[in-house]
């Protein structure tokens, strides 16, 4: 499989296991027991997913995200024993892709890992780049450019963005878009659609609170503005 996973907790057990689990799968592991330890080792190795728990030592796992989240789109998944809604919006506020709450089946962790590589890996079958306006998407170079200007998002924030602007004018469900983001054996809040959204909007939007790309439809969802530039 060749692709590289970086854990981090500072429960040996935990790492330990997961680790068992995913080097099962064929994937590459390398841990690390708390944020800064996590922090080096990402910078270093380039792991192609991060696994995080939020509670670590040195540097907090909410700040390791945002550290990171500023520098690279590295897919993060959080791992938190904070089961409040609010915690795991505050997670992905921060950036991270997805969430698994303690205590969690490493059966089930594992396939999140491999819903978040599949969608953060472009396929080539995507197509050309797409431009709306002073907004460009290249599916293949999984860029997006606002203004002249390269943005940096998040696996599932472009996923998001590529699905509306796909078929622009149409109004998407949240659970539509949840299927589309995260996969359809995700069983997630529909929330989590408002907050990535929110994330998109502050990103590519000029007036994030009068949005001319990302509508809102009540009732409904989402629908993409915009038409195409030859």
């Amino acid at each position: 499989m060749d692709r590289t996973i970086l854990v981090v907790d500072d429960d040996k057990k935990i790492v330990d296991l997961v680790s068992l689990y995913l080097k099962k799968e064929g994937y590459r592991v390398l841990v690390a027991y708390d944020g800064q330890e996590a922090l080096a080792l990402a910078r270093r190795k380039q792991p192609d997913l991060i696994v995080l728990d939020l509670l670590l030592p040195e540097i907090d796992g909410t700040d390791v995200c945002r550290m990171l989240r500023s520098e690279s789109w590295v897919p993060i998944i959080m791992l938190t024993a904070r089961s409040m809604d609010e915690d795991k919006i505050q997670g992905l506020q921060l950036g991270a892709d997805d969430y698994v709450t303690k205590p969690f089946n490493p059966r089930e962790l594992v396939a999140r890992v491999r819903t978040v590589l599949r969608r953060a890996v472009p396929e080539g079958e995507r197509g050309n780049d797409v431009q709306f306006g002073d907004l460009v998407i290249s599916p293949l170079r999984h860029e997006v450019v606002v203004r002249g200007r390269p943005v940096s998002l998040t696996p599932t924030e472009f996923r998001l963005l590529e699905t509306l602007a796909r078929e622009p004018g149409r109004a998407f469900s949240r659970s539509e878009l949840l299927d589309r983001a995260f996969g359809y054996d995700y069983e997630g809040m529909e929330r989590t659609v408002d907050v990535h959204i929110m994330n998109l909007r502050r990103k590519i939007e000029p007036e994030p609170g009068s949005p001319r790309y990302i509508a809102s439809v009540p009732g409904v969802g989402y629908r993409f503005e915009g038409h195409h530039v030859a």
